[in-house]
């Protein structure tokens, strides 16, 4: 499939202003993906779709409906990306003045799963006849509201339409704290969760297996998708030396504090010369971000006790913002026996996304002709694509 990660304002956290976000193009512009996916469904037939909607903004009915629609429209190749959303200029388009409380986040979130699926529930498979005879359209048994009355939402339902070739999308979520975990286990189809150190994945695989028994759910129906960024090349210097060209590709200085604050929900340019991590993550606890974002994973890697300074913390904020840190680069033989090891490791279950904030037409292509074939070599590969033409496109 296609994942669209979205947001839906340009990035104001660094400095209160949009200034730098505007002049670097960080975060922006971003369309609203669902009126292009049929586009794309028109030009493949195996491709999925993505798109990524907030719970926390959006309303239930509208969104159940959309899917639905786009279900059909796809022929049932639609996935829902269901995030709270840790971005301030996000939440400021909605009417908050600060970022909704973390946990309830979440509350929020499965009760607007539970309404969504309760809506494509509404309307039972069979209940349409459409008897030209008689003119009787379905049959009301099978169509009945949903009266949902919770703590965020109050929906009569049912959902107005035609049951979609799914029933429901695939349902996606990103949630790696304790509270996120859970919320996964209550719902998630698969999961996605970025890069980060091996013993970090297999502690969020054992954290979730342990949810989703708690919740009476079989760890074996929900895979895990490692994000994962790739430089694959004919040899191991050339990949080499196109990962360090990563380093070139995002401005240093503002354009990158722009971009970590923006996606952490912090204001990095009120950083003090020198600090712990954990001070700083604190914070950003404090004030409902994301505790396990990118300060969280910078302090499990060089310590959250360690003193660093300013000029030291942008540095490794350029390798987060260039996926330089977790960019996995060699041979199509090198990275495939990477990939298989993650695999394997982690419980995966799911597979991987290639997720790469910078990725040249180049990046992408060599995918397709050198690790795909790898992988299809080690019967790792689902064969059911249309490869190199919609690589191309995208690169185009």
């Amino acid at each position: 499939m296609i994942f669209f990660g979205d947001g839906t304002g340009i990035p104001a956290t660094w400095r209160g202003s949009e200034e730098e976000a505007i002049r670097w193009g960080i975060g922006w512009p971003r369309h609203d993906v669902s009126p292009w996916i049929p586009l794309l469904a028109r030009a493949t037939s195996h491709v999925g779709f993505c798109l990524t909607y907030a719970s926390t903004f959006m309303h239930p009915f509208y969104t159940a409906r959309l899917l639905n629609s786009l279900d059909h429209v796809t022929g049932g190749r639609i996935a829902f990306n269901v995030i709270t959303s840790t971005r301030r200029a996000d939440a400021a388009n909605y009417g908050f003045d600060e970022l909704m409380e973390h946990d309830l986040r979440y509350d929020r979130m499965e009760e607007f799963i539970d309404v969504c699926k309760a809506l494509w529930d509404s309307v039972k498979p069979g209940a349409f006849v459409w008897e030209r005879q008689s003119g009787m359209v379905a049959e009301p048994g099978k169509v009945a509201p949903i009266n949902h009355a919770g703590r965020f939402f109050k929906v009569r339902g049912p959902l107005n339409v035609v049951p979609s070739p799914q029933g429901r999308p695939v349902l996606i979520q990103a949630g790696s704290s304790s509270r996120g975990i859970k919320a996964s286990a209550h719902f998630a189809d698969h999961v996605f969760a970025s890069s980060q150190a091996l013993n970090l994945r297999q502690r969020h695989r054992r954290e979730l297996d342990a949810a989703l028994v708690a919740a009476g759910r079989d760890p074996q129906s929900v895979g895990i998708l490692w994000g994962i960024s790739l430089i694959v090349a004919e040899s191991a210097a050339e990949a080499a030396s196109r990962k360090e060209s990563l380093l070139r590709m995002v401005p240093r200085g503002e354009a990158v504090g722009a971009y970590l604050a923006h996606n952490a929900g912090y204001d990095f340019s009120k950083l003090p010369v020198r600090f712990t991590l954990k001070e700083v993550n604190d914070q950003i606890t404090a004030s409902n971000a994301s505790p396990v974002g990118f300060v969280h994973q910078l302090a499990n890697e060089i310590g959250a006790e360690t003193e660093i300074t300013r000029e030291e913390f942008f540095e490794h904020g350029l390798k987060s913002a260039t996926a330089y840190d977790r960019t996995v680069a060699g041979t199509a033989d090198e990275v495939a026996d990477y990939m298989e090891e993650v695999f394997e490791a982690t419980g995966s279950r799911g597979g991987f996304m290639f997720a790469h904030p910078v990725a040249t037409p180049r990046d992408l292509l060599s995918v397709v002709d050198f690790l795909v074939p790898e992988l299809r070599r080690r019967g790792r590969f689902r064969d059911a694509y249309e490869g190199r033409t919609l690589m191309e496109n995208l690169a185009g």
